[in-house]
């Protein structure tokens, strides 16, 4: 992955709306119905990948990690503070095809969780239920002619949000939800995410 920026997201696991009565990290099963995860609209006036769907996060500094990169990314986009203690894990590394190497900690936000978006780099803040990403029809796998591997979506309310972001989720449900061993890094992204 030489000659790739690295980066880290912060793939965050919050309670399902604002005030709420999750007080510790809830069982696996109290998971689905309980809890959620940060998933923001990036700023439409950006000069990179403009209005998607993306995890608090962004390059990782000289002289950081990526988890410490992770967690100030998270912070300064939607003013969420959080210490090391509440990395739950990582998942698997996600090469960009706009030149980026992603890594993706998980992480447990909490209960009460007030999220307030940094206008400069986030248009919008999302809870999404973790019972979003069990739907029938997750993920959605789509051929295109540029690569020999199909673009990964996943479905949201009527729309869906896409690879990479989507690959993370995915992998994110497979892993800790539906206890598989499921890798991501193959799957293709949808040529708007080149750039």
């Amino acid at each position: 992955m030489l000659g790739r920026t690295r980066a880290a997201v912060a793939f965050t696991l919050v309670d399902r709306s604002e005030p709420a009565a999750i007080a510790n990290i809830p069982h696996r099963d109290e998971f689905r119905s309980q809890a959620a995860f940060i998933l923001t609209t990036r700023n439409s006036k950006l000069s990179k990948h403009a209005g998607q769907r993306a995890y608090p996060g962004g390059r990782v500094d000289p002289g950081e990690t990526a988890q410490q990169a992770a967690l100030r990314e998270l912070e300064e986009e939607v003013g969420l503070q959080l210490d090391a203690a509440r990395v739950l894990g990582r998942l698997d590394d996600y090469a960009t095809r706009s030149g980026y190497v992603i890594t993706p900690f998980v992480l447990w936000g909490g209960s009460g969780v007030r999220l307030t978006p940094n206008t400069d780099e986030v248009e919008k803040i999302h809870r999404i239920p973790l019972d979003e990403l069990l739907r029938d029809d997750a993920p959605i796998l789509e051929d295109i002619a540029e690569s020999e591997h199909p673009v990964l979506k996943m479905p949201l309310g009527d729309r869906w949000f896409a690879a990479p972001s989507a690959a993370i989720a995915y992998q994110f449900r497979e892993v800790a939800l539906l206890g598989k061993t499921t890798r991501v890094a193959h799957f293709e992204q949808p040529r708007f995410a080149w750039r």
